[in-house]
């Protein structure tokens, strides 16, 4: 099965860059800081994916507002200096992106889009995008459609001939809610049994097997 598309919108963490050492370094640090606990890196990967808030409220326990909102600025610190420390593209990524130069392409994240542009600029790949959302781009995070949705309309295409990319059910929920196709990838943060039983469009094992699906 293939469909053709005009527009590619991809997920970035656990589907476009692996970026969960840096993330679980920047979290530990935080808590180290509040002379708290740090947990192990494998607990941090599996709170990523609904935003840097609910990330940081799951690594505190919901200590309480001031503390988390304190946190939430000593983290910035801490993942602004160490976001490329370890983050790189997936294998398969860059010749995925060669693949499609001709068509369309953005980003629709729920990760801060200050964060966002800096990975993106520090992997040497802005040019490749047309669009980049992220948290605060627009009124909601992923499973809403909202990032989705305007992306489409920035660009002008219509929703069936664009395609969601992504690791997480917040990816295929909003594809689907913004009558978007998904495909859903098993190598990156999600459980791919998991993502299947949330019934995306396609799934594939590796990225580079998107190329065989769309046209």
């Amino acid at each position: 099965m293939s469909f053709p598309v005009d527009l590619l919108l991809f997920d970035l963490d656990g589907t476009l860059a692996d970026t969960k050492a840096d993330i679980a370094t920047a979290v530990n640090l935080t808590l180290r800081d509040y002379g708290l606990p740090e947990h192990a890196p494998e607990q941090i990967y599996a709170f990523v994916g609904d935003g840097v808030r609910a990330l940081l409220a799951k690594a505190f326990e919901s200590r309480g507002a001031g503390v988390f909102e304190d946190a939430l600025t000593v983290f910035r610190g801490h993942y602004l200096a160490h976001l490329l420390d370890a983050t790189q593209f997936y294998p398969g990524v860059p010749t995925v992106l060669a693949h499609f130069a001709e068509k369309k392409k953005a980003i629709v994240t729920n990760k801060p889009i200050e964060y966002t542009l800096k990975l993106i600029e520090g992997l040497k790949a802005r040019e490749q995008f047309d669009a980049i959302l992220g948290a605060n781009s627009t009124p909601h995070l992923k499973p809403h459609p909202g990032m989705i949705l305007k992306v489409l309309d920035d660009l002008r295409i219509a929703p069936r001939r664009a395609v969601m990319i992504g690791d997480n059910v917040n990816d295929i929920l909003a594809a689907r809610a913004a009558g978007v196709p998904s495909v859903a990838v098993g190598y990156g943060l999600g459980d791919p049994e998991i993502l299947k039983a949330a019934g995306p469009d396609l799934f594939c094992e590796r990225i580079e097997d998107v190329m065989a699906l769309i046209h």
